[in-house]
């Protein structure tokens, strides 16, 4: 079957025109194409991506399906416009070994929302002391390429030394939670004024910052290659910054949430707003924007992290850390980055990096006649109410519940198959 999308604007461009695809593949774009045997779509001039790749995704299948599958995960995510997302790996049993990443693979393939691709485990258990299956992983039918004990920080600094090196036989990356744990014992929120009025132990930024610029020098000693996961400070942006200075090959990723929340939201002790790094000033947040703005951060990464119902809704200290954010990231990207960003650059930034970083060669590809067809399709004029009871994940943990965004996705196409067509599960 082949599908004429009609009437929309590549990259958000002036001129409207139309885009033909078949076999997987985009096969023609011009205006005024012919209908043929096409299954017309009209875009209404919206404006037409590279499907939205993450990087940093919790899907919690195998073991914790209470907050979340793979079923679910991935159809969230093709609502928020996402082709692949990668699994993180802190699932029951860990993805340390290559059996896991392959279950977590083909039950991706078995959903057919969107590409998943398995992130492994930098350590066994992800207890930091000895490293895993890096190679063998590589080496399954999932294919890994980024390594992370995302929840936990690789803090012994040979391990990771090795870690960094081992990954270069096969163009790997570590995948680091920048958070030095003798810094952050009992942490609640992030370590300022607010800290000391509401009476939680606090998460210096020092914490974060300490770890990268660590870990920034361990990859130019070695020329291993690092991404530095869910940066949230204005130091962190700064030291990120000197590394490319330096030639240090290293990328950093920013969530949606730190573009626009603050700490000033634990005041309402509400634990929707507990997350990990946690919310930090205004000071951050315009380092981070700053950060995202002139390249020093790579790109944008959902850090989606559902949570079942008895786990969030606790008072502040017993819930767990982390939120929700692939159905609402392209909405509080815009917001948070206003004119700062064009639609260009949003693909640079939401699909072409973070799938160049993961290695994923079939996504965030040009919109060009003869590339596959990963594409979503962008409402820019919209503006909606996020309704966490009306989200395909299966865990309700958005702190933009009630938040009205601007634009929306509309259509999501994987590989040329429609898996969302006007808003909805197609």
């Amino acid at each position: 079957m082949t599908h004429l999308l009609q009437n929309v604007r590549p990259y958000g461009g002036e001129g409207a025109t139309d885009v033909r695809i078949a076999d997987g593949r985009i096969a023609e774009i011009g205006p005024g194409l012919s209908l043929g045997q096409s299954t017309p779509y009209d875009g209404r001039g919206g404006v037409l991506l590279p499907g939205l790749v993450d990087l940093h995704t919790h899907l919690r299948e195998p073991g914790r399906e209470d907050a979340e599958t793979v079923e679910t995960g991935t159809l969230a995510a093709a609502l928020g416009g996402f082709t692949a997302v990668h699994a993180m790996a802190n699932t029951d049993p860990v993805a340390d070994t290559a059996g896991v990443v392959e279950q977590v693979w083909r039950l991706g393939r078995d959903a057919g929302h969107c590409d998943v691709a398995p992130v492994g485990a930098v350590t066994i258990g992800l207890k930091g002391e000895q490293m895993a299956e890096l190679g063998t992983m590589a080496d399954s039918a999932a294919r890994v390429r980024v390594f992370s004990d995302d929840g936990h920080c690789v803090s012994d600094a040979s391990l990771m030394r090795r870690a960094l090196e081992y990954v270069k036989a096969f163009d790997g990356v570590i995948a680091q939670h920048a958070q030095e744990p003798r810094l952050t014992v009992g942490a609640q929120m992030n370590e300022g004024v607010n800290s000391s009025l509401l009476g939680l132990t606090g998460w210096p930024a020092v914490a974060e910052e300490a770890i990268i610029a660590r870990d920034c020098l361990l990859a130019a000693h070695v020329s291993g290659r690092l991404h530095i996961c869910h940066v949230s400070t204005a130091g962190s942006v700064e030291l990120v910054r000197w590394a490319k200075g330096k030639g240090v090959d290293v990328t950093a990723e920013v969530t949606p949430h730190h573009l626009v929340l603050t700490d000033d939201l634990a005041s309402t002790y509400d634990p929707v707003f507990k997350v990990n790094p946690p919310l930090r000033t205004k000071t951050d947040v315009e380092a981070l924007r700053e950060g995202l703005a002139d390249g020093t951060i790579d790109c944008v990464a959902t850090d989606h992290a559902p949570h079942a119902l008895e786990d969030k809704e606790a008072e502040w200290g017993a819930a767990a850390f982390g939120m929700t954010g692939l159905e609402t990231a392209l909405g509080v990207v815009v917001r948070a980055m206003g004119d700062r960003l064009s639609w260009r650059q949003v693909a640079e930034r939401m699909s072409e990096t973070p799938a160049r970083i993961g290695r994923l060669e079939d996504h965030g590809r040009p919109i060009a006649v003869g590339e596959p067809a990963n594409l979503c399709l962008v409402d820019p004029g919209a503006r909606w109410t996020v309704d966490p009871s009306q989200s395909a994940s299966r865990s309700r943990n958005t702190p933009f519940a009630g938040h009205e965004l601007p634009v929306r996705v509309v259509a999501t196409f994987l590989r040329g198959r429609p898996t969302v067509l006007d808003g909805r599960p197609a």
